[in-house]
C-alpha cells in the first residue's frame, strides 16, 4: 500500500472516531448538536474558526492565485484573519449575549416573516457555494496524492462523503474537536513542506531566476493590485460579521468572554497561513510552469518525502474537512430551526428538529456536490457568493447596535436589494461602476435598509428580545 494512502486512511479513521466521541456530548438535543450544548471553550472556539477560514480557498485556492501573480495572493487569508479580529473585538460578544440560535432569529425579532424566510434562502446559498469549493480543493488533493486511484471527480466524492459523514454524526462537537487535529496538522504540514522546498530550490535568488519574468512575484501588493486586497479586505470582514456559520461558533461559547477571546486569537495564529500557501504557489510555478494552477501546490507536495508528502498532502485535505463540516452544520441548522420548526411543524420536538437537521446535512452535501462539478475558479467564485453578506451585516448592525432605529419592512427589501443586485452585477456589466461588487452591496444595501426605514417606519416591539 502506498505510503499517501496509508496515511489518508489513518487520518479519516482518526477523524471518525473523534466524532463518534463526539455523537456522546452532541445527543440529546438539537442545542448540543448544532450549538456544542453552548460550552466551547476560547481553544476550541479559536481552533473552529481557524478551521473554517483555513480551507481549500486559503490553501489550494491561494496557491492557484499565487502561481499566476505571486505572494500578494496571500492577502486572502490575510483578510480572513482581519475578519475574524474585527468578529472578536466589536461582534462576538454581542451575539453570544442574544442568546439565539441562528442569525435570522435576531432579523425577525425586528422585521417580518418574509426577511427571515429571504434571509435563510440566502445564507443557505452562500453556505452550498462555499461548500462546493471545498469539495474542489479537496479533489484536487486526493487526485494528487493518489492519481492512479483517484481522478478529480472521485476525490471529489470521497471528500464529500467523509464530509457529511463527520458532520451527521457529531455535529458542532465533531466539527470543533477534530479541528485540533486539523489545525496541528495544517501548521506543521505546511511549515514543514516551505522549509524542506526553500532549501531544495537554494536561495531567493535562485527561485527568482526560475520565474518568469514580468510578473511582481516577491511584492506583497503588486500582483493583486491595491484594489483587490482591499476588496477582499471588506468582504472577508462583512462576512465574519454575518454569515451564519460564524454566528454559530460564538454562540457555542460557554459565555460572550470566551467567544470574544477565541476570534481574536483566532484571527492572529491563522496570519501566517495564507503566505506559507502563497510561497509554495510560488515554488510550484518554479518546478512545474506547465501544471494547471488548481493542481500546483499538491504537486509540489508530492515531490516530498513520502511520509512527509502524506502527512502534508492530508494537512491541506484537513483544512478542507474543517471548513465544510461547519458549514454543512450551519446549512442544516438553518433550515431546520428557522423553516421546518418556525414554519412547517412548529410543535416538532427536540429530537424530531434534530433528526432535520441531520437530514438537511446529507441534502446540502449532495447538492454542493453537484454545483462543484461545474465550478472552475475557487477564489473567484468563493468572492462573489461572500458578497452577499453585506446585506446581512446592514440589517445586525443596525439591530445590535442601534434597535431604536430598526424598521420592521427594512429586512426584507435590504435583503432583496442585496441579492438582486448579486444577479445584475453577474449579468450586466454596465451597472459594474465600483471595482468590486463588495462595495455596491454595501452602498445599496444601506440605501435600500434606510430608504424603506423612511417610507414604512413601524417598528417591531424588541425591548423583550433585547436582554
Amino acid at each position: 500500500m502506498p505510503v499517501s494512502l496509508f496515511i489518508l486512511i489513518l487520518y479519516i479513521v482518526a477523524l471518525f472516531a473523534i466524532s463518534w466521541y463526539a455523537k456522546k456530548r452532541s445527543e440529546g438535543n438539537n442545542e448540543n448538536f448544532a450549538l456544542a450544548g453552548r460550552r466551547l471553550s476560547a481553544p476550541l472556539i479559536c481552533v473552529t474558526i481557524i478551521g473554517l477560514a483555513v480551507g481549500g480557498a486559503s490553501t489550494i485556492g491561494v496557491s492557484e492565485h499565487a502561481f499566476r501573480v505571486g505572494l500578494s495572493a496571500g492577502w486572502y487569508t490575510i483578510a480572513w484573519a482581519l475578519g475574524a479580529i474585527v468578529m472578536g473585538l466589536f461582534m462576538a460578544k454581542k451575539y453570544r449575549e442574544q442568546n439565539i440560535t441562528t442569525i435570522t432569529e435576531l432579523i425577525e425579532r425586528h422585521h417580518t416573516k418574509g426577511a427571515v424566510i429571504l434571509g435563510v434562502f440566502c445564507q443557505i446559498v452562500i453556505q452550498l457555494v462555499i461548500i462546493s469549493l471545498q469539495y474542489i480543493a479537496g479533489g484536487s488533493i486526493l487526485h494528487a496524492i493518489l492519481p492512479d486511484i483517484f481522478d478529480f471527480h472521485t476525490g471529489m466524492i470521497v471528500s464529500a462523503i467523509t464530509f457529511i459523514g463527520i458532520t451527521f454524526i457529531g455535529g458542532m462537537w465533531s466539527a470543533s474537536l477534530s479541528n485540533v487535529l486539523n489545525i496541528i496538522l495544517i501548521y506543521v504540514g505546511i511549515l514543514a513542506a516551505t522549509i524542506i522546498q526553500f532549501k531544495k530550490i537554494g536561495s531567493m535568488d535562485h527561485l527568482a531566476a526560475a520565474l518568469p519574468a514580468n510578473v511582481p512575484w516577491f511584492s506583497f501588493i503588486d500582483g493583486v493590485g491595491p484594489v483587490t486586497i482591499t476588496s477582499w479586505v471588506v468582504t472577508l470582514i462583512t462576512v465574519n460579521l454575518s454569515l451564519q456559520s460564524i454566528l454559530q461558533i460564538s454562540l457555542g461559547a460557554k459565555d460572550a468572554a470566551t467567544a470574544k477571546k477565541g476570534f481574536v486569537w483566532g484571527g492572529i495564529l491563522m496570519l501566517p497561513v495564507g503566505v506559507l500557501a502563497a510561497f509554495l504557489g510560488l515554488v510550484a510555478k518554479a518546478m512545474y510552469p506547465d501544471a494547471q494552477a488548481a493542481l500546483a501546490l499538491p504537486q509540489v507536495i508530492v515531490g516530498l518525502q513520502p511520509v512527509l508528502a502524506g502527512i502534508t498532502l492530508a494537512a491541506l485535505w484537513a483544512a478542507d474537512v474543517s471548513t465544510a463540516c461547519n458549514l454543512l452544520l450551519s446549512a442544516g441548522t438553518l433550515f431546520s430551526s428557522d423553516i421546518y420548526k418556525r414554519f412547517i411543524n412548529p410543535q416538532c420536538n427536540q429530537a424530531r428538529q434534530l433528526l432535520m437537521t441531520r437530514a438537511c446535512i446529507i441534502i446540502s452535501g449532495i447538492l454542493t456536490l453537484g454545483l462543484a462539478m461545474s465550478v472552475s475558479s475557487i477564489l473567484g467564485t468563493i468572492m462573489i457568493g461572500l458578497s452577499l453578506t453585506a446585506a446581512f451585516s446592514v440589517i445586525v448592525i443596525v439591530a445590535l447596535f442601534f434597535p431604536q432605529y430598526a424598521s420592521k419592512a427594512a429586512g426584507f427589501w435590504t435583503l432583496l436589494a442585496g441579492l438582486v443586485l448579486l444577479v445584475l452585477w453577474q449579468l450586466t456589466p454596465a451597472v459594474r461602476i465600483f471595482p468590486n461588487v463588495i462595495y455596491m452591496e454595501w452602498l445599496v444595501c444601506i440605501a435600500a435598509y434606510a430608504i424603506a426605514a423612511i417610507i414604512c417606519p413601524a417598528k417591531k416591539a424588541v425591548a423583550a428580545e433585547s436582554n
